[in-house]
């Protein structure tokens, strides 16, 4: 079973994740959170596996354009699952599950390379 990578086709990271599997040979399957929606159980496991402030990208552009209150209403596990599951933009990406059934947020090409043996 292939790992499959979570994620926004336009996102510059998820397009350096994607172009260095190809690189690498490494298959995967990409679910594109814009056309696919995020998956509800897919996400509470990676809730479970790396935690909400993990996945919650306060950084981005979907985070910075919540007013202070909708931020505050969001920034904990219950909003931000809530949040993730209505504008997926705010999730970090990429989420990849990989074949062991253990879960990655970012994309970190040395941890990947030692993952895969690529």
């Amino acid at each position: 079973m292939p790992a499959t990578l979570y994620g926004i086709p336009n996102c510059d990271t998820v397009k350096k994740a994607r172009a260095w599997l190809a690189g690498q040979g490494v298959g995967y399957a990409f679910h594109d959170f814009k056309k696919d929606g995020v998956p509800p159980d897919r996400l509470d496991a990676w809730l479970r596996a790396a935690g909400w402030e993990k996945l919650l990208n306060r950084q981005g552009t979907t985070w910075r354009k919540l007013d202070a209150d909708a931020q505050l209403r969001y920034g904990n596990e219950r909003g931000a699952r809530e949040l993730m599951l209505a504008q997926p933009s705010v999730i970090r990406r990429p989420v990849v599950e990989w074949p062991d059934g253990s879960v990655t947020v970012g994309f970190d090409a040395g941890a990947w390379q030692a993952r895969t043996g690529a």
